[in-house]
């Protein structure tokens, strides 16, 4: 039997309170739901497409609050998977934005899809579409994450998961007061043979082990009845093996020797990611605020294997990438009349962004040959960026069923570039009668170079080496500017269905894309001179009683022209085919689709069930091919049942990739693609959790 949050309370309070935590806990529930609310208020996603999972939705997937973020949010529409966790949402590579209950999180040099696991979240969703004024910078999606608070989820629970590949993967979450203050933490760890995709089909990558740890706290003190602080904290590291290729032949000759197993290679990975946020909220008659600071330190460590890397690459890079962000954030709503919200407010952070690259080359000979005499070369750099941004803009209602949300944001950014814009926003939003939602909206987006990744490069350095760029030149990475339009339609065809679709258009100058250059996991940006991208989105949910379906269908197109910046990345004959021909980016799919199920079976039981498809990325020269399309299957089974001592339990049992299909995400051709990447095969596996 499921218990209140009022008696879960006084169950886990000391005897001696517990006549008094009977009667103060319902109206801390009532004050913390309340300021959330008034959170929500401040910025909502009016006019924009709004995908969401509650907690509940989240739990009931195969896998549970042991899958990652980026796990989760491949079940919402038009969201392409990538490789290392990374996703493309509506044709766009990256450029996300994640807050964290209403505070932008600059994202880390990693993706933030590595930090976050269910454990901590009490929802998620991701808003796409025509953007209302108060969201810029990246804005392809916006993973909107509320955390679970101490008021609401009092208690926890400790679990231990895994299985197949060398999984295990401890952790364990606790909510409760400390006095007036409501604090939920979670930690988790990780250790698995499957820490990067395998470049080869085979079920187990040699080489491929990681082991990872990371943390959440989050910590709300009421003030009074208006005005409440809130602090938020979280990290992560990871440690990983860089998988090998076995069956290798050396290109190259080095240090005396001309073989070497490529079975044998051992390059590492150390990432490191934390943020933390302070964050005030305040009432203050029919207006909220709130007020946020916010730090963000990340960090890349790639160590190559200083001769197998030189043997068969003709360089070995030790590469260093440090990035610290810390701004401040101000968001503001006011009911200025019956049938107008005013809302307004401003952004303001610094990156700073440090790389180090001690690469150890040979040198050329002049006739297309190298001479066996490898030295090093040391580069060091430094990128500063300073990003501004004000924003005001009135939601009006027009009529009863129809509201308009329009405004206005400024940007600019300073630093390793200069550039700034006005962007207009505006959403129609029209209900004709309680089951049909029509919108249409127009976003002017200014999407600047991802900091964290920035950093100069000097290409005449490298020249008569084998890192010497097959194109040298090197334009600095410029600032995307964009048109974007949206219209969609949602009606609820009976109380169980409802059906959605979502049509978009995005003209776009100086678009931005990001490739891997090098064995290091890290990606560089560079800017097509012209981009267009547009698709349609279909999505159906369906919920009786004990069953929940759904399903979503994308059809996207994603294309660049002429390049502008970072060329040395490409060869002489990519660079003159994108020049004179639209070309698919790395990231394009056409077709992805996403569906599965859950249905509460018996008492306490829970059958569940996702798919994934898509249609196949690019490859091959220019991105002129696709890879193969692939479907993946995953059942999951889920039952809680308590013991005589009165400990409540849950067992889990996954099965991933049911059918096992080796497919393959990267075939190592295309641009920016540095080595083939398979999918996970099939893998079974299971867990055990306590409430405590």
């Amino acid at each position: 039997m499921r218990l209140s949050v009022a008696a879960l309370a006084i169950l886990m309070a000391p005897p001696l309170q517990a006549q008094e935590t009977a009667f103060e806990l319902p109206a801390i529930v009532v004050q913390s739901r309340r300021f959330e609310e008034a959170r929500n208020r401040i910025a909502p996603s009016l006019g924009a497409s709004l995908y969401e999972l509650d907690r509940a939705a989240i739990t009931a997937l195969p896998q549970g609050e042991a899958a990652r973020l980026s796990d989760v949010l491949l079940q919402a529409p038009g969201v392409v998977q990538e490789a290392f966790g990374d996703l493309h949402v509506r044709g766009d590579h990256r450029n996300l934005q994640y807050r964290v209950n209403g505070v932008l999180l600059p994202e880390a040099i990693s993706g933030f899809s590595q930090l976050f696991d269910a454990r901590a979240l009490r929802g998620v969703s991701l808003i796409t579409g025509a953007l209302p004024a108060q969201f810029g910078y990246r804005t392809a999606g916006i993973v909107d994450m509320t955390l679970r608070s101490g008021a609401e989820d009092r208690g926890g629970s400790a679990s231990l998961y895994g299985g197949s590949f060398g999984t295990v993967q401890p952790g364990a979450s606790y909510g409760g007061m400390l006095g007036p203050v409501e604090v939920f933490g979670a930690v988790s760890g990780l250790r698995s043979e499957r820490g990067f995709e395998n470049p080869t089909r085979g079920p187990v990558a040699l080489h491929n082990e990681t082991l990872q740890g990371r943390g959440l706290i989050h910590a709300a003190l009421p003030l009074d009845d208006r005005t409440r602080l809130s602090l938020i904290a979280g990290s992560v590291v990871a440690r990983y093996q860089v998988p090998n290729t076995p069956g290798l032949v050396p290109e190259f000759t080095a240090f005396g020797r001309s073989d070497f197993d490529s079975a044998a290679l051992r390059a590492k990975q150390l990432q490191r990611s934390s943020f933390l946020i302070l964050a005030g909220q305040h009432a203050l008659g029919e207006a909220d605020l709130q007020l946020s600071a916010f730090l963000r330190s990340s960090s890349v460590r790639y160590r190559p294997d200083g001769v197998g890397d030189v043997l068969f690459d003709g360089a070995a890079s030790y590469v260093r990438r440090e990035s610290l962000s810390f701004g401040t954030q101000a968001d503001a709503a006011w009911r200025i009349a019956a049938r107008h919200t005013l809302r307004g407010g401003l952004f303001l952070s610094q990156d700073t962004t440090r790389n180090a690259t001690d690469s150890t080359v040979l040198p050329l000979d002049g006739a297309g040959g190298t001479v066996n005499a490898p030295f090093g070369i040391s580069e060091r750099g430094q990128a500063r960026q300073q990003l501004f941004g004000l924003y005001l803009q009135d939601e009006w209602r027009l009529a009863e069923a129809l509201t308009l949300n329009a405004g206005a944001r400024f940007d600019s950014v300073s630093g390793i570039i200069e550039a700034s814009q006005l962007s207009p926003r505006a959403n129609l939003v029209w209900s004709p009668d309680e089951a049909t939602t029509i919108s249409f909206g127009y976003a002017r987006y200014f999407t600047p170079p991802p900091a964290e990744l920035l950093g100069p490069v000097d290409i005449r350095r490298y020249l008569g080496t084998t890192l010497q760029p097959a194109t040298l030149r090197a334009d600095p990475v410029r600032a995307e500017r964009s048109h974007y339009f949206n219209l969609g339609l949602r009606h609820r065809v009976s109380e169980s269905l409802t059906l959605g679709a979502e049509a978009y258009a995005r003209a776009v100058e100086d678009m931005q894309d990001l490739g891997q250059f090098g064995r290091a996991y890290i990606f560089s940006p560079y800017n097509y001179r012209r981009g267009r991208v547009y698709g349609l989105e279909l999505t159906a949910d369906w919920r009786d009683g004990p069953w929940r379906l759904y399903g979503n269908l994308a059809i996207a197109r994603s294309e660049g022209r002429g390049l502008v910046s970072n060329q040395y990345f490409w060869s002489a004959e990519e660079l003159a085919q994108v020049e004179r021909k639209w070309v698919r980016t790395d990231h394009d799919q056409l077709l992805t689709g996403s569906a599965g199920g859950a249905f509460e079976a018996w008492e306490g039981g829970t059958l569940s069930a996702s798919l994934i498809y898509g249609s196949g990325m690019r490859k091959g020269f220019a991105n002129s091919e696709v890879t193969t399309p692939y479907v993946t299957l995953n059942l999951g089974l889920a039952q809680r049942f308590t013991l005589p001592d009165g400990g409540a339990w849950t067992a889990r049992l996954d099965l991933l990739n049911l059918f096992d299909r080796a497919y393959l995400l990267r075939d190592g051709t295309g641009i920016g693609v540095g080595a083939p990447q398979y999918g996970m095969r099939r893998g079974i596996f299971a867990g055990l959790s306590r409430e405590i």
